[in-house]
């Protein structure tokens, strides 16, 4: 989960090292260091974010047309000075910077020793880079052979780059589990952990495959072979990305952008998906495989975090208007406890990044026990993008803020279309109510623009409630998911303890937590379980509990009943889970900020887990 960025070429490459890894800051921000090689090589680093590692090396010597920088989020050894990446090797010819983890460091490390190698850090990277300069003693070979013969020793995931001050003009770079993207530009070379640090150089990229390593050389050569030691052809791709959508564009934080640009997004994410007045519906993705996803005796999602949530919602609409039973899995838990998965199920797997690991696993046990993958993500030629046999991107654009919103809606829609396209396809729904949906479906954006308009109330809300320590999220339903979305949201960049739970569960625990400093949410907007909420708010009313309820325009009933009130514009209850879950954003942003707390950059968490 931390951040990679590398550069060979004739320009400084401080300068580019620094602004790459305060683009990949959301990676990782327990510290942060730099790796520079201009005759000698000199790393320089520090514990806290990048801008702590810069305002150190003003008074540093800079300079040097080769760096690796890294931005590190902790696995392996608490975050401080020494744990910080770069390391050197024990004669201090190489620094190596690592996303990912070595499993069997703690082995090598013990053989390392008895070879005379002493450690100064706590990470599982110092020994990597150790036994790379160990085995290029030995057998005397060259820096990419060096690494080549070493990642053939280690298990776990890594990305790495590598560089050797006796091998001035040359990078070396490798991965597995952990994504790396190479820029090419002019008579230089980029390296990174994703395309952010590279798009304002170059647009031609190649990405790295599992068990590949890339040797980059200040010549313009660039040599690609895997593990095998088989010669590989690089295949260069044009970026989509542009430079301003990673920038914060005027707004006061990534989150605040990213939670305003859900109606853009919804309507990028079903751009050339569906027509509502001819009535049809084409993911492009699915076309190839639609036969057998019509067969299918079974769909499992699987994900993680808010992806999760979103699998959930689409467990909701799947089995409600294609009739197909819907298992949703933590990925986390799919992979270790041998689920049963057979060649007539399909597994649609979902994840922002394209890169989680837990995922990735979890995909892998499913094509060895030959189901269909298919695969919904936002960034292109992501992992999973590759290991999918189809699927589908979101078009969300880059996601910086470390908590999820826009590609939670993108997500949402992909799997609403989803769901209507199977449902089309196996005759489960009426032409007149499908045309019903998407007639809807296209009204989305504009009434997720209008939910936005709640932020002014919102903040006042957020003002009262900021001091609480604990929240509890209820709904019923499709609104269920939101309730634990909007529970998160606050738990991550919060701080605030807080628990989603079905409405009708309450009864079952929560209502025990229930006092006069409980705010408790209720999301009403789905009108088919509107009565058992009124009932559910009553409830919690007898007991003193602070009521925040999220209801439909012109709500008399719920709102003569709570303590505040958030009215949104009513859509189709299939559809609700989009424009509900904007002012759950909007209240988790407000209550961080009032708390002076880093929206963009929550503790421990970071953007992308490609760790276990």
């Amino acid at each position: 989960m931390c951040g990679i960025v590398a550069y060979i070429g004739p320009k400084e490459a401080y300068p580019i090292l620094i602004k790459g890894l305060k683009r990949l800051e959301y990676r990782g921000y327990d510290s942060a260091g730099v790796a520079l090689l201009d005759g000698s090589l000199r790393v320089l680093k520090k514990e806290g974010k990048v801008s702590i590692l810069e305002e150190y090396s003003t008074s540093q010597d800079t300079s040097g047309t080769v760096g690796i920088g890294h931005t590190r989020w902790a696995t392996h050894g608490v975050p401080c000075d020494k744990n910080a990446h770069p390391h050197l090797s024990q004669s201090g010819n190489i620094a190596i910077i690592h996303n990912g983890i070595i499993e069997n460091y703690n082995s090598l490390k013990k053989e390392l020793e008895q070879l005379g190698y002493s450690f100064h850090s706590d990470t599982d990277t110092e020994v990597l880079v150790n036994l790379i300069e160990d085995i290029q003693k030995e057998d005397k070979l060259s820096m990419e052979e060096a690494v080549r013969v070493a990642l053939n020793e280690v298990i776990g995931a890594y990305a790495i780059v590598v560089i050797d001050k006796r091998e001035p003009d040359k990078l070396v770079a490798a991965r597995k589990g952990s994504p790396l993207v190479i820029g090419i530009g002019k008579d230089e070379f980029f390296v990174a952990s994703d395309a952010s640090p590279i798009i304002e150089y170059t647009k031609n990229v190649v990405y790295l495959n599992d068990e590949e390593i890339a040797v980059l050389n200040r010549n313009g050569d660039l040599e690609i072979k895997t593990l095998g030691n088989i010669q590989k052809s690089p295949y260069v791709q044009k970026l989509e990305m542009d430079l301003e959508k990673i920038e914060r564009g005027g707004y006061e934080h990534f989150m605040l952008k990213e939670i305003y640009e859900q109606p853009q997004v919804i309507l990028d994410c079903m751009r050339g998906r569906m027509n509502a007045e001819k009535g049809w519906i084409k993911l492009g993705g699915i076309t190839e495989y639609l036969p057998r996803i019509n067969n299918a005796k079974r769909i499992i999602i699987t994900a993680c975090g808010t992806s999760w949530h979103s699998g959930l919602i689409a467990e909701y609409l799947i089995e409600e208007l294609a009739r197909v039973p819907v298992e949703v899995e933590y990925a986390s838990e799919f992979r270790y406890r041998n689920p049963i998965v057979t060649e007539k199920d399909v597994v649609i797997a979902i994840s922002q990044s394209g890169e989680t690991a837990d995922t990735l696993s979890a995909i892998q046990i499913a094509k060895d026990r030959q189901a269909l993958i298919y695969g919904i993500c936002n960034v292109i030629g992501s992992s999973i993008a590759r290991a999918s046999h189809a699927g589908s991107y979101t078009h969300a654009g880059p996601e910086i803020g470390v908590a999820s919103t826009k590609a939670f809606t993108a997500q949402v829609t992909i799997l609403t279309l989803l769901a209507l396209q199977l449902a089309q396809a196996k005759g489960t729904i009426s032409q007149s109510r499908l045309r019903q949906i998407l007639y809807e479906l296209e009204q989305i954006p504009s009434k997720v623009a209008e939910a936005l308009k709640t932020n002014d109330k919102v903040k006042e809300i957020a003002a009262k409630y900021k001091d609480a320590h604990n929240f509890l999220y209820l709904g019923r339903g499709l609104s269920f998911p939101i309730a634990l979305e909007g529970a998160l949201k606050l738990k991550e960049i919060s701080y605030i303890h807080a628990e989603g739970y079905p409405a009708a569960e309450m009864k079952h625990g929560p209502i025990a937590l229930i006092d006069e400093n409980m705010p408790v949410v209720f999301i009403a907007t789905n009108m088919s379980a509107y009565e058992k909420i009124v009932s559910n708010i009553q409830e919690v009313k007898a007991r003193k509990g602070k009521v925040i309820a999220i209801v439909n325009s012109g709500d008399s009933q719920i709102k003569a009943l709570a303590d505040e009130v958030i009215e949104l514009p009513e859509t189709d209850e299939l559809l609700s889970p989009l424009v509900s879950i904007v002012p759950l954003q909007l209240l988790s942003y407000h209550i961080a900020l009032m708390r002076g707390c880093n929206v963009d950059q929550p503790r421990n968490l970071a953007k992308s887990v490609t760790v276990e």
